[in-house]
């Protein structure tokens, strides 16, 4: 069926100027993988890493080691996290590095996570690290002059021969239809055909076109504990845990994976092109502690259920268009990886190769 299967990628494994000022000396995300510890009974903490250990993604050899993995399983492309913030990147040497020096041959594409940094991972939601701005036109045409070099690249990917970009938070860019036009108009330019500009959001109902995007990625996530309702709607399994009221305050959010996903996978919506994203697993307490929440009992056979889902609601699609997003390939402090780990070795990725050989 050819199925194009887009792993989301995490670029924070390694130091910076920024997380050494606001969290310590040689902070990454191995700081807080390395800390977490178990929240409730049957709560698996630390994740450790297995056959690529704790990576350091300033090292050539660890960035082609994750390709090499990746290709070896099916996966086409990796898609970095790009962080833009009024002309001010950051957490952008692995990706640079990767442009410069043609390695590893493995495709990509980029996907703008524009939402401010703030302190959430620490208990400090209200803290502003970073904040994301929209200058306007000469600031969106300034980004569109760094994304052009990789747009060009022979690995980038492409739908129908145009470029795919992927915006992670539509909702907040003030005038998507005047960037998207833009863009476009400044891709026709560099003698590019064009764009496929896809936009991630959580509502299958959102039609991208209204806001001058081609497509969306479904990423749904259960709510955290917003209402009852919202709980009963996802089948909240700590009910069944009988804990006394004054226990949930200290508890993250917690439901059962094999019910959360039932919901992670849309239908078609007529009129609307969007792709469903899937989730391996989800566990994010090493970064947010009791305010985290954790999608307690993925396994790789339940996953598979989750990727076959998946794989059914793209397969009537053209073939360029069969694209499968994965969340993701190493946010390992949101227990969201498909990187090896002690406990399951390769069996996510076993089951992405057993399901792309059936498809």
């Amino acid at each position: 069926m050819n199925l194009r299967l887009i792993a989301f990628y995490l670029p924070q494994f390694h130091p910076i100027s920024e997380n050494d000022m606001w969290w310590g000396k040689g902070f990454t995300e191995w700081t807080n993988v390395a800390k977490a510890r178990p929240l409730f009974p049957g709560h698996h903490q630390p994740l450790v890493p297995a056959d690529l250990g704790f990576y350091d993604l300033r090292l050539a050899e660890t960035r082609e080691a994750q390709a090499r993995l990746a290709s070896q399983y099916g996966i086409e492309a990796f898609c970095y996290y790009h962080y833009w913030f009024a002309g001010r990147r950051i957490l952008e040497r692995p990706f640079d590095e990767v442009l410069a020096s043609s390695r590893p041959d493995f495709p990509f594409c980029l996907c703008w996570a524009n939402q401010s940094w703030t302190g959430i991972w620490h208990g400090a939601p209200n803290k502003v690290l970073i904040e994301q701005t929209y200058p306007g036109a000469d600031d969106h045409r300034r980004h569109f002059d760094f994304l052009v070099q990789a747009f060009r690249d022979r690995r980038y990917v492409r739908v129908e021969g145009k470029p795919l970009f992927v915006v992670y938070n539509p909702d907040e860019l003030p005038e998507p239809i005047a960037a998207t036009r833009l863009w476009r108009e400044l891709a026709l330019q560099a003698g590019l055909p064009g764009l496929f500009l896809v936009a991630e959001h959580p509502s299958p109902e959102w039609d991208p076109a209204k806001s001058g995007f081609d497509a969306a990625v479904t990423v749904r996530l259960p709510p955290r504990r917003a209402t009852l309702d919202s709980w009963a709607t996802w089948k909240n399994p700590m009910r069944k845990l009988r804990y006394r009221a004054a226990d949930w305050r200290r508890l993250p959010t917690i439901h059962r994976y094999e019910d959360a996903i039932e919901h992670m996978i849309p239908g078609r919506v007529a009129g609307i092109e969007s792709f469903p994203c899937v989730i391996p697993n989800w566990d994010n307490t090493p970064r947010s502690a009791s305010n985290g929440m954790v999608l307690q009992g993925s396994t790789p056979e339940i996953f598979r259920r989750h990727l076959r889902r998946a794989i059914q609601r793209v397969a009537e699609a053209p073939k360029e268009r069969r694209l499968v997003f994965v969340k993701s390939w190493n946010e390992w402090a949101e227990g969201n990886h498909l990187e090896p780990d002690q406990r399951y070795g390769h069996g996510y990725l076993e089951v992405i190769r057993d399901e792309l050989g059936r498809a």
